[in-house]
């Protein structure tokens, strides 16, 4: 599989620009979740078990620990970047933030940084730590869950924020010239490929520099394993969601950078769809997809093209 000659992957973008590989190395900061904590909710989003995308376990450790144990797993690269993945990256003083960012791009070929947070929980001190390191060189990047632009799902998955909170973070955020990838979530309850499609063209009149697609699966810990367990939840299947994939992907302009196009989880935390274990076998099928019947941005005439 080469997806890169039919998407334009923020992979491959890396390495037209650095002259070599740089994979991601993901952080926990210990940090909590204002949708967890009772600051705006509890229970957390209904489809979230943090556990399923990273082991809470190396929390105990220190960034720099944590970057050293995964940069020496990684025998095909020599420069990373440091992503802060777990729950709300941004959800601390900002002191805390800048200790924790800097530990981070002070360890040894550390390139920048990949912050994730909410779109309602980037303060604009976070933002303006995050411009100073930009500014010194560092590749910076803002990845914001969004899910989707719908505020009927949003709420009925309990994300505690609105489509509103993620435009004005993106607004702020885009004012300094940091870059921005977006989350969004396919196969969400009761939203159709029409209602992908319109979060798409919501987040592009935005303004994005990247996307990252996830197919919803159903983990162990979720409230969302509950009604999946009860019958009162569908997933998709693989073809669905190469079917809705494929489509987003073509209506996606030619410059945006995607992160990823698809996710997995593994048992016997991921429940449903089985499909989600097996990262590779829905990437090839997004890429089989592609080839099939056109690649990023060939639905608005702006065809994606290969550039060594």
């Amino acid at each position: 599989m080469q997806l890169h000659l039919v998407v334009n992957t923020f992979g491959a973008d890396l390495q037209r620009r650095y002259g070599e590989k740089i994979y991601k190395l993901t952080l926990h900061g210990g940090f909590s979740c204002p949708n967890r904590d009772g600051t705006i909710g509890v229970g957390g989003c209904t489809f979230c078990n943090v556990a399923s995308i990273i082991d809470e376990s190396i929390q105990v450790k220190s960034i720099a620990d944590q970057l050293t144990s995964q940069a020496q797993q990684m025998k095909k690269s020599k420069r990373y970047l440091a992503y802060f993945q777990a729950y709300t990256s941004t959800y601390a003083e900002v002191e805390i933030l800048k200790n924790m960012y800097e530990e981070a791009l002070n360890s040894a070929d550390i390139v920048g940084l990949c912050v994730g947070t909410r779109p309602d929980c980037v303060p604009n001190e976070a933002l303006d730590l995050l411009a100073s390191y930009q500014e010194k060189g560092y590749e910076v990047w803002l990845e914001l869950g969004l899910q989707t632009a719908l505020d009927k799902t949003l709420h009925a998955i309990n994300r505690g924020h609105t489509f509103i909170d993620y435009q004005q973070t993106v607004q702020k955020a885009r004012q300094l010239g940091i870059k921005v990838c977006t989350h969004l979530i396919i196969g969400l309850p009761k939203e159709s490929k029409q209602d992908n499609l319109f979060t798409l063209e919501q987040v592009l009149n935005c303004g994005v520099d990247g996307l990252k697609l996830h197919p919803l699966h159903i983990v162990e810990g979720s409230i969302m394993a509950k009604a999946w367990r009860a019958g009162r939840l569908n997933v998709l299947s693989l073809d669905e969601y190469v079917d809705i994939a494929g489509d987003i992907i073509r209506q996606t302009p030619a410059h945006i950078l995607y992160h990823r196009i698809s996710a997995n989880a593994r048992k016997p935390t991921l429940l449903a769809p089985d499909w989600c274990e097996n990262h590779w076998q829905s990437m090839n099928a997004v890429d089989h997809n592609l080839r099939q019947f056109g690649v990023q941005g060939s639905a608005i005439g702006d065809n994606y093209c290969f550039k060594a």
